[in-house]
């Protein structure tokens, strides 16, 4: 974060730098020397979207390390016989995500998309997931439907997936939740 600052303070002196070179030189002179500031300019402008990055993937690491960190995704096959509105996530009885979709959001899961809709961190154990999926049913009526999975977390990452299928056979959707291996 200090190394960040730091060069955004470069960046922006070198900037000045840069104006006060053009002001001063000859017009041949300046531009040379200009050419080289902006080579240095867009180096550290490079240097500061790395510095960022790897600020970003250390968080992500420091906030989720692996061997606690579960992670649910949520996948729709068809959709023809719901339309999802929303999704409620609680882990041991306790609300953790409640996530409201547009209609783009559903059409990117009907067409094979897979969204991550919450990630925590678990200890190891027994756990049970309640999903509640609320939307649009059979004869457009408005649908609410529940599935739960108790799970055991082990050490190591843990991913689990919301599934939402067709059963064509009874016209309903059907609600799986899986664990992937």
């Amino acid at each position: 974060m200090a190394k960040t600052i730091i060069s955004l303070i470069a960046l922006v002196t070198l900037s000045f730098s840069v104006a006060t070179v053009a002001q001063d030189s000859d017009d041949a002179d300046s531009g040379e020397e200009f050419r080289s500031i902006d080579q240095e300019v867009q180096m550290l402008k490079k240097d500061v979207l790395d510095l960022n990055r790897d600020l970003f993937l250390l968080e992500e690491e420091l906030l989720f390390p692996a061997n606690s960190q579960v992670a649910f995704f949520v996948s729709m096959d068809v959709g023809e016989y719901f339309e999802l509105d929303s999704i409620n996530l609680k882990i041991d009885g306790k609300e953790v995500a409640n996530y409201l979709y547009t209609a783009r959001e559903v059409d990117a899961l009907i067409r094979g998309g897979v969204q991550r809709v919450h990630m925590a961190n678990l200890k190891t154990g027994d756990h049970e997931l309640v999903a509640i999926f609320t939307g649009k049913g059979p004869h457009v009526r408005e649908y609410r439907r529940g599935a739960t999975l108790n799970f055991n977390k082990g050490i190591g990452a843990k991913y689990v997936e919301l599934e939402i299928t067709d059963r064509v056979k009874k016209q309903q959707p059907e609600f799986v939740i899986k664990e992937w291996e």
